[in-house]
C-alpha cells in the first residue's frame, strides 16, 4: 500500500487519549486501531506479531543474512494515540497539491485559515504536496506518520530481499500523550539492542535530550453557604486556586520559554465554590532545576494551608519520564548512524532537544536507548496541524537506510 493511502487509513481510527479513564488502553478507539494494525502486520508478512490486552503491538521482520550472522537487533516504535488537545474524532483530511506558498484555507464555512503569518514553517514546504485537516480536529501525524512510515518500510523490505538486513523488531504503543506509553511495555520481550521512536516533528529532527517532567493536580476544598450570610464563613476554592496560579513565575510557561528552558502549565482549571482542581505538567531539561520546581509547588501548597487552615488544598506530584540523554551518551553510535542514514537521503539531521517527551525517554531507563527521529508533521496537537507528503516520504528512507547499515 502506498504510505499516503496507509497514513490516510490510519487517521479514520479515533485514538484520543484521556487520562481519566484509569484503562489501558485509555480510550475504546486504540484498541480497535491496534487490531487492524495487528492483521495488517500479518497480512504484510511479518512474524510473531502480537497484540496485548493493554494494546500493546510487537512484531518482527526476521533476518536475511547468513545463518549464524551476529548483529544487534533494531527497533522501530510509534504510538497510536493523539492528543487530547484537541479533536481527534472524524478527522478530514485534505491533500493540497503543490502547495503555492500562501495562506490554505481549513474551512471556508467557518473560516479557518493557516495562515501563513503565524505557522511560517510551513513556507519552507512551498511546491509539496501537503496533508492538512478541515480545521475541526487535529490530523494525527503525531504519530500515526510514524506508524505509516514504519509499516511502509518493513512492507518493502519483505517484497525486496535481496536487501539483506538483520532482526528488527516493531513495536506500537497506546496512551504515550497522556504519559503512559511504555507503562506495560516489556523491554525484554521485545528483546532489541537499541530502537528509534518515530515520533518527531519537522523533517531532520533527530533528538536525544527530553524534558524531565511530572504531573501535577492541587485539590482545593472550599465552604459554600448563602452569599448573603458568607461574611467569615463562606471560603471560595476557586478564588483560593487562582491565588496559587498567580504565585508562580509569570514568565515560566510555554509560552515564554524555548530551547533548554523549563517551564509550568496550566493544562486544566475545575472547579466550583466548594471544590477546585489545578491540573499541570511540570517541564525541564536540567534534573536539579526539575526538582525545584516540584519543590516549589509543594511550597506554595503550604502557604495555602498556613493562611487558610490545614487541609485547605493537596498536592499530587506523579513523575513521567526522565531526560534520556545520560542513557544515550555511552552509545552514541546510535545517533551517528542516524546522521548518517538522513544524510545519504538528502535529508541534513537536525539535533535539537525535545520540547516535550517521547515513549523512547522512559524505554531508555529501562535498558532500550531509544533516540527520537522525525515523523514530519508541523503543529502537532493543533487543529493547524499538517504533514509534506515528502517529509513522511523521507522518514521512512530513513528507516530503510538505517536497516540497511546494522551489518
Amino acid at each position: 500500500m502506498d504510505i499516503v493511502d496507509r497514513f490516510l487509513k490510519y487517521v479514520s481510527f479515533c485514538t484520543t487519549s484521556d487520562e481519566n479513564t484509569g484503562m489501558t488502553p485509555s480510550t475504546p478507539g486504540q484498541m480497535e486501531f491496534a487490531g487492524f494494525l495487528a492483521d495488517e502486520l500479518k497480512s504484510i508478512g511479518l512474524k510473531d506479531v502480537s497484540l496485548d490486552s493493554n494494546g500493546y503491538i510487537m512484531a518482527t521482520l526476521e533476518s536475511n543474512l547468513p545463518s549464524g550472522s551476529q548483529v544487534p537487533v533494531i527497533g522501530f516504535i510509534a504510538h497510536m494515540d493523539t492528543s487530547p488537545d484537541a479533536s481527534g474524532k472524524h478527522v478530514q483530511p485534505r491533500i493540497v497539491k503543490a502547495y503555492d506558498g500562501k495562506d490554505v484555507m481549513l474551512n471556508e464555512a467557518e473560516n479557518i485559515v493557516l495562515e501563513t503569518a503565524k505557522y511560517p514553517e510551513i513556507l519552507r514546504y512551498t511546491g509539496q504536496d501537503i496533508i492538512v485537516t478541515n480545521g475541526k480536529t487535529l490530523l494525527g501525524a503525531d504519530d500515526k506518520a510514524g506508524i505509516a512510515e514504519i509499516v511502509t518500510a518493513m512492507e518493502y523490505l519483505v517484497q525486496h530481499p535481496e536487501i539483506k538486513h538483520g532482526k528488527v523488531r516493531i513495536g506500537f504503543t497506546p496512551d504515550e500523550e497522556i504519559g503512559q506509553g511504555a507503562d506495560h511495555f516489556d523491554v525484554k520481550a521485545f528483546g532489541a539492542d537499541f530502537a528509534y521512536t518515530m515520533d518527531g516533528g519537522a523533517v531532520g529532527e533527530l533528538e536525544f535530550e527530553n524534558f524531565n517532567a511530572a504531573s501535577c493536580k492541587i485539590h482545593v476544598h472550599g465552604v459554600n453557604v448563602h452569599p448573603g450570610s458568607a461574611y467569615h464563613k463562606m471560603r471560595n476554592s476557586m478564588r483560593i486556586a487562582y491565588q496559587i496560579a498567580v504565585m508562580l513565575p509569570r514568565f515560566q510557561t510555554p509560552e515564554h520559554t524555548q530551547d533548554y528552558e523549563g517551564f509550568y502549565h496550566l493544562i486544566g482549571m475545575n472547579g466550583t465554590v466548594e471544590e477546585t482542581t489545578l491540573s499541570y505538567i511540570i517541564r525541564d531539561h536540567d534534573r536539579t532545576l526539575f526538582e525545584y520546581r516540584k519543590r516549589e509547588l509543594e511550597h506554595l501548597v503550604r502557604k495555602i494551608n498556613t493562611e487558610y487552615g490545614e487541609g485547605t488544598a493537596e498536592i499530587e506530584i506523579r513523575d513521567q519520564y526522565y531526560n534520556m540523554r545520560e542513557k544515550i551518551e555511552p552509545v552514541m553510535h546510535i545517533i551517528d548512524l542516524a546522521k548518517s542514514a538522513m544524510e545519504s537521503v538528502g535529508v541534513t539531521p537536525v539535533v535539537k532537544p525535545i520540547r516535550g517527551g517521547t515513549d523512547g525517554a522512559r524505554l531508555s531507563f529501562e535498558g532500550l536507548p531509544c533516540p527520537n527521529i522525525f515523523a514530519g508533521g508541523e503543529n502537532f496537537h493543533s487543529r493547524y496541524e499538517y504533514l509534506p507528503i515528502p517529509s513522511m516520504e523521507k522518514a521512512c528512507q530513513v528507516i530503510l537506510e538505517i536497516i540497511k547499515r546494522i551489518k
